[in-house]
């Protein structure tokens, strides 16, 4: 059973149509790579899957479990959408960090939040934000960060504080961590940081969607690709079919448009 399951996902914006029939699905420990042009509708669908956005139709399930049905007829409750979003860790464009906390106290600070809901949480406290810590501490040491953990992010490159930021959405041991351009911000060099991490997580069978425009990247990491353009699928396949052999003249224009600007 794939872990994830996009069933005909459409989404508009006033009489724009962004979404329009998006399907597809993910294995456990793979790696999927959204490419497109931008304003194809990438970071919607990204979006839409972490509930930032609601659908206008279709169905999104995780492990076999309904989180989302357009035509259910209850939307789901604030708490049911928090909950669904522990499902996906999101990493942005942008790194988000908190700028009064520091590394150690962003990638802790949402674990400490769902613990303080536990009934046992008073009686437990100690212990529990012991293991938070530890668990935070080895995070930023995965993300060689480890003399960086008290640092705040003003104190930090860009290439840190995404780093920081991947760290935070691996806390809550999501079933899916979700890229949106992680690299969009950051010069080539820190680029190559961020990417090393993201390539260490895929050899280690996380389970990722990755929205992109490193193509070279894309192709080494991903385990499949999903071109998309004008809100649809125009193509997917392995990387081998999308970069050696695309069979939609879409897809090999983009390609094709990004080699001459590369």
């Amino acid at each position: 059973m794939p872990i994830l399951e996009v069933q005909n996902i459409n989404k508009s914006f006033d009489t724009t149509q962004v979404l329009r029939g998006i399907s597809f699905s993910l294995e456990r420990g793979q790696a999927l790579a959204i490419i497109g042009s931008s304003g194809s509708g990438k970071t919607t669908l990204l979006r839409c899957l972490n509930f930032l956005e609601t659908p206008d139709g279709g169905r999104i399930l995780v492990d076999g479990e309904t989180l989302f049905d357009a035509a259910a007829k209850t939307r789901p409750s604030d708490d049911e959408i928090r909950k669904n979003r522990l499902h996906f860790g999101m990493v942005f464009q942008s790194f988000h960090l908190f700028p009064q906390y520091t590394a150690l106290e962003n990638v802790m600070l949402a674990p400490q939040l769902l613990a303080k809901e536990q009934p046992d949480y008073s009686k437990n406290r100690k212990a529990l934000l012991e293991d938070i810590e530890q668990r935070a501490r080895t995070l930023l040491d995965q993300m060689s960060l480890t003399s960086r953990a008290d640092h705040y992010p003003h104190q930090l490159s860009g290439g840190q504080q995404q780093r920081v930021a991947i760290a935070r959405a691996l806390a809550l041991q999501p079933d899916i961590l979700c890229f949106d351009e992680p690299t969009s911000a950051l010069d080539p060099e820190l680029t190559d940081e961020v990417l090393r991490v993201i390539r260490s997580l895929a050899d280690q069978h996380t389970t990722m969607i990755i929205v992109t425009h490193e193509m070279a990247f894309a192709r080494d990491v991903a385990d499949h690709v999903i071109f998309m353009d004008g809100g649809v699928i125009a193509e997917e396949g392995t990387p081998d079919e999308i970069f050696g052999e695309a069979q939609n003249e879409r897809t090999r224009a983009f390609l094709s448009r990004y080699a001459q600007n590369g």
